[in-house]
Order: C-alpha cells, then sequence, then structure tokens
C-alpha cells in the first residue's frame, strides 16, 4: 500500500507543480507565441501520458497486490494489446511532432522584407553589424580579424565601408519589423539567445547561421550566451533595445561605420608616434 501512496503523490504532485510553478516563460516579446504553443502541446500530451502510466501503476500495485492463494495467469503474447500500444504511440509521437516540423518552416522562412543585422560572438562578448545607407552589409572573413578590425570586414568591398559597427554594446532593433539576425563566431560555438524572443541558434565558427523574428513590444531585454563557451561564458552578456522607429533612427545615426573605425585606427598610431 505505501507504494501505492507514492506513485498517487508523485502523480497528483507533479500536476500541482506544472500547474502553480513560480518557474514559468518569462513574457514573450515577438512573433514566436508558436513556440510556446508547441511546447504546451508537448506538455499536453507527455504529461497526460505519465499521468495514465503512474495511476495504472498504482492501479496495478493495489489490485493485484499479493493475496493467499492467488495464482499469476502467465500470458506471453497479446497481439492486440500490442497493435493498441503500437497504434496509440504513434499517434501521440506524430502529434509532438507535426506541431514543431511546421513551426520550423516558419522558423527557417524570412520574410523578403525582413532588416538584417550581424551578431558576432567571441569570448566573451557581442558585437553587432547593420547595414548602411547602401543597404548592404559587406562581405566578412575570421582571417581578417585584428585589433582594427575587429569583426574581419573586407577593406576592399565597397559595400561595407558605411557598415554600422557597434562593439560589446547595447544592440537596438525596430519595435513592428521583421528582423533576420546573421550569426557568426570568431573562436569557440556560442549561442546567441534572447529568452524573451523564444528564437535562438547556435553559432558555428566558419559558418553563417541565423533566424528571424519580429519584436512585439519595447523594452529592454538581456542576450544570453547559451552554449558553454569557456570559463568566462557566464559572463557573457549582453542588451537588446527594441526601440519606436523614431528613436531606432536616432541611435543608428550615432553609431561608428566602418570607415570611420578604420580611419580612427589608424589616426592612434600617428598620435603616438608625435
Amino acid at each position: 500500500m505505501a507504494i501505492v501512496l507514492v506513485l498517487v503523490l508523485l502523480v497528483v504532485g507533479s500536476v500541482v507543480f506544472h500547474l502553480l510553478s513560480p518557474w514559468w516563460w518569462t513574457p514573450i516579446a515577438s512573433n514566436w507565441s508558436y513556440i510556446d504553443d508547441t511546447i504546451m502541446i508537448t506538455f499536453a500530451i507527455t504529461g497526460l501520458v505519465f499521468v495514465a502510466v503512474g495511476s495504472f501503476m498504482a492501479y496495478c500495485v493495489f489490485q493485484f497486490r499479493h493475496k493467499p492463494g492467488n495464482r499469476a495467469a502467465y500470458e506471453p503474447e497479446n497481439r492486440r494489446l500490442e497493435i493498441w500500444l503500437a497504434v496509440v504511440t504513434s499517434v501521440g509521437v506524430a502529434a509532438m511532432l507535426a506541431p514543431g516540423l511546421v513551426v520550423w518552416n516558419q522558423f527557417i522562412t524570412v520574410p523578403a522584407d525582413a532588416h538584417q543585422i550581424e551578431v558576432v560572438a567571441q569570448q566573451w562578448q557581442w558585437s553587432f553589424r547593420m547595414p548602411g545607407a547602401d543597404g548592404r552589409m559587406g562581405k566578412a572573413d575570421t582571417r581578417e580579424v585584428n585589433p582594427e578590425n575587429p569583426l574581419g570586414l573586407n577593406k576592399n568591398d565597397t559595400a561595407g565601408l558605411d557598415d554600422v559597427i557597434v562593439e560589446g554594446g547595447e544592440l537596438h532593433v525596430p519595435i513592428g519589423k521583421p528582423v533576420k539576425v546573421l550569426l557568426r563566431s570568431i573562436d569557440v560555438v556560442h549561442d546567441f539567445y534572447v529568452p524573451e524572443f523564444r528564437a535562438k541558434m547556435d553559432m558555428i565558427p566558419g559558418m553563417v547561421t541565423y533566424f528571424w523574428f519580429t519584436p512585439t513590444r519595447t523594452g529592454t531585454f538581456d542576450i544570453l550566451c547559451a552554449e558553454l563557451c569557456g570559463v568566462g561564458h557566464s559572463q557573457m552578456r549582453g542588451t537588446v533595445m527594441v526601440d519606436e522607429e523614431v528613436a531606432y533612427q536616432s541611435w543608428l545615426e550615432e553609431q561608428t561605420t566602418f570607415t570611420q573605425m578604420l580611419a580612427s585606427g589608424e589616426a592612434q598610431p600617428a598620435e603616438q608616434a608625435q
């Protein structure tokens, strides 16, 4: 009887904890409520299975407990039961996978009018790049990275000369407009993650990965690295601010371009020489 009581308490306690848990998602700030819906479907299906299995185990332990004179019936196979279990399991797994596939298709299908930004990760800071007045970002190569060119932009690519560079500062994005986030790592594997946006993606050295989102409310949100990247991993934080369009354009005009960064880097040695 003690085992029955433990199983029942485990089932009831798990359900109550899930419903009343203080550890829940941060309020969403993007268009990816589909991801929340998919997780809730998974919770519902796995939760129902957990309750059914736990309750059935408790019933079996109680109903078929040892009694004097009782003998167990040996039934090595039950084709009907096996078919029933296989069908129900397949339907349950398909019900969990199907919404994820639909959301994944949305996740990788970037709107044609999406505004592009690049996030560059290195131990242990975030840097950002946005297109300049020409609306295009120039080419970049990790082999070009040096103290004067920390993001490795190609100096011979005219499309990149007016690119806006933000080193270790705040990233700003306009509200209500889709944003395609290009992700690049200079050293090891990182993961750009803003919990309120729900979307995240690994950053692999030598590759450019991406995701997209549409901010749905203004505010200031923490950027986290969701991949263990060394001793300073826990300190690799940043900030993204979602602004109204006017405030965003005002902030953008104040940022340094790649040309200005190069000029500043060339000016410093000359001043030191004097």
